[in-house]
């Protein structure tokens, strides 16, 4: 299977300036079979206020973004995820989209909230869902949730194949060096698809990356580069998780031993 991300900077506020860049690099993934986009990527990201985050959003029934990634997967026959800037009647959601050639598969919104998203965002409220698109399955996480084992653990348990990741990263490299070994513990392929440019005084960090059941980098790019990278897959591999002919990284777990993962933390005890 043929995966990849798209690497670029979406334009802040102008959905239409942003479907006309992935046009743009459209001949770039001819071949794909799924591709990831970073996280907001029809609004951009760094709002000044919860107004202008909604002026900036859309509905998943009236988005002309989704409906053109979804035309653009119907002539290549392939799927996207995208990370979007969901309203739902009253609520923004930090969402990331599943799109096929038949429209949408499915969403997930953000659980883990960075920074000022809390002031803009409703927490997610879908759980952790995992998507059959036939010749693989597919879970997502957005950018902040790279750091929460907990997530990956739960989407490999459902038996995500991969995970994409749409991000808008600005901590330097601690993704890039975190979410490997989320791919190596869980024998999962990822596919983290970071932006770059700058939005007021955040600079986003690019250096977008996909991962092999072992934790190897496969493909990059650098921090300030617009790209696409493909890379052929097996996805029989993340489907294998024995370690040795008497480990398996899934039988061999005790979750009796895990009660505490479950039970909230008070800070103030830490």
């Amino acid at each position: 299977m043929k995966i990849g991300f798209l690497q670029y900077s979406p334009a802040f506020g102008d959905v239409q300036k942003t479907i006309a860049t992935i046009e743009g690099l459209r001949s770039r993934f001819s071949g794909a079979e799924l591709l990831v986009l970073p996280e907001l990527c029809n609004s951009g990201y760094n709002f000044l206020s919860r107004t202008q985050a909604r002026d900036f959003s859309e509905s998943v029934e009236n988005s002309s973004f989704l409906t053109y990634l979804i035309d653009v997967c119907s002539q290549g026959c392939f799927h996207i995820v995208t990370g979007f800037n969901e309203r739902d009647h009253d609520r923004l959601y930090n969402t990331a989209a599943l799109v096929g050639p038949s429209g949408l598969v499915g969403l997930y919104r953000k659980l883990h909230l960075f920074q000022n998203e809390k002031a803009f965002f409703t927490p997610g409220d879908l759980g952790l869902p995992v998507f059959d698109i036939g010749k693989a399955r597919i879970g997502m996480l957005i950018c902040f949730d790279w750091i929460f084992p907990e997530a990956w653990r739960i989407l490999s348990l459902k038996g995500a194949d991969v995970i994409c990741h749409p991000s808008n990263l600005v901590l330097p490299d601690l993704a890039q060096r975190g979410v490997p070994a989320h791919a190596l513990m869980n024998r999962v392929f990822t596919i983290t698809a970071n932006r770059t440019g700058t939005e007021r005084d955040l600079t986003f960090t690019g250096r977008s990356i996909i991962c092999d059941t072992s934790g190897v980098v496969i493909a990059s790019a650098t921090k300030d580069e617009e790209c696409v990278r493909m890379v052929d897959v097996d996805i029989a591999t993340a489907r294998t998780k024995s370690i040795t002919a008497r480990n398996d990284i899934f039988a061999d777990r005790r979750p009796e031993e895990y009660s505490l993962l479950c039970e909230p933390v008070n800070i103030g005890d830490r």
